[in-house]
């Protein structure tokens, strides 16, 4: 049997936390599609996210879903700051479940990174980049400190009140996360959004309780996570995303990120999914996997804890995903790029991997492709 293939289990404070069919996991990727711009799911959400629930991967995340309007890192993102959008994200819930998928969310704010034109070819070959102004429908963002690291507008730096604010804003997010039937909650903490911003000390400059020293710096990240986990129910797993390195000096590092991710552990995260960068030029490696060491650093970091460590970055081979398994550098793989590429991509490498067919994870009405 594939390493990759066997079911894992994701821990929670309480129950039996939640099995997933397979280690391999639909990594968040913006779509960009909400052109109503009301943060509303709707077809294209469900097509998207339920082909790949078809196509047999074991947990299907959805885009970065905003957890405020000011949050959001184009106007054409998802969201769930109302209850509208709850009830909207219910049909995608449903049928990711229908297919044997466990559904997650990741919850985000894009902080600094905000009210930029959607990543879109149409925007592209118009020249339409970086943040949209004003009359376009562009709006202040906000952050950790004024910068102009990103080369966009500069976020206007928050005060301690709206920061307090906003860590009940993530709450509340999961709360109707909950309400929708999600499974897992993702709390995006990398590529340089918000989260990011506040660790970073490329672009937090504070003074105050949230900056200068490690401790300060990280304290939002906590403070979201406990907020977060008080209101997800203790039997479903609660996850991250971080942002291993920062690949500069004099940035957040991934001895940084060790750190952090045993103090997570102890708020009550289960489940990690290491990524990277995000916060100015891109000075890191290149390559197949490029990310898995940091994976595979946090997983030796929590060896002997019940967590469950994914890794993320080009990974795009059934073998390399397998390898990255059975070598032990992580738990489990998410896919992004190779998914859009090929929805069916986990039944495709589960044939592949030497899956029996009746075991191979796929829609039943997909049985004449043979896997």
């Amino acid at each position: 049997m594939s390493l990759l293939f066997e079911p894992a289990t994701l821990t929670a404070p309480a129950g039996h936390g939640l099995t997933l069919r397979n280690r391999a996991m639909l990594a968040p990727m913006c779509q960009y599609s909400v052109t109503a711009r009301d943060g509303l799911p709707h077809d294209w959400h469900l097509v998207h996210l339920g082909a790949r629930a078809a196509g047999g991967f074991g947990l299907v995340f959805t885009e970065a879903t905003a957890v405020v309007p000011e949050g959001r890192i184009s106007d054409q993102d998802t969201g769930i700051w109302n209850d509208l959008q709850r009830q909207a994200w219910g049909p995608v819930v449903g049928f990711i479940h229908s297919q044997g998928a466990a559904a997650g969310i990741q919850l985000a704010h894009a902080g600094g990174k905000a009210s930029t034109y959607p990543w879109l070819p149409a925007h592209a070959a118009s020249g339409s980049r970086g943040t949209m102004p004003y009359d376009e429908g562009g709006w202040q963002t906000l952050g950790p400190s004024e910068t102009d690291i990103f080369g966009l507008a500069s976020p206007r730096e928050m005060t301690v009140a709206e920061i307090e604010a906003s860590v009940q804003a993530w709450a509340a997010a999961a709360a109707r996360a909950d309400a929708a039937g999600f499974d897992v909650v993702q709390i995006h903490a990398a590529h340089g959004y918000l989260i990011h911003q506040f660790l970073s000390p490329l672009t937090n400059h504070r003074t105050d309780a949230y900056g200068g020293s490690y401790a300060n710096r990280t304290r939002y990240v906590r403070e979201v996570v406990a907020a977060v986990r008080a209101v997800w129910p203790a039997h479903k797993p609660l996850a991250v995303r971080l942002s291993g390195d920062d690949w500069v000096e004099g940035g957040w590092r991934v001895s940084d990120t060790v750190l952090l991710a045993r103090e997570l552990r102890e708020l009550g995260v289960t489940l990690f999914d290491l990524s990277s960068a995000g916060i100015g030029p891109f000075h890191g490696p290149t390559g197949p996997g490029f990310q898995v060491p940091l994976a595979a650093a946090v997983k030796s970091a929590l060896a002997g804890t019940d967590s469950f460590v994914t890794a993320v970055g080009l990974i795009t081979a059934p073998a390399q995903a397998e390898h990255v398994l059975v070598s032990g550098q992580a738990d489990g793989v998410s896919i992004g790029r190779a998914a859009l590429v090929q929805p069916n991509w986990a039944a495709v490498a589960a044939a592949e991997l030497g899956v029996a067919g009746d075991l191979v994870p796929r829609a039943p009405q997909y049985w004449r492709a043979a896997w």
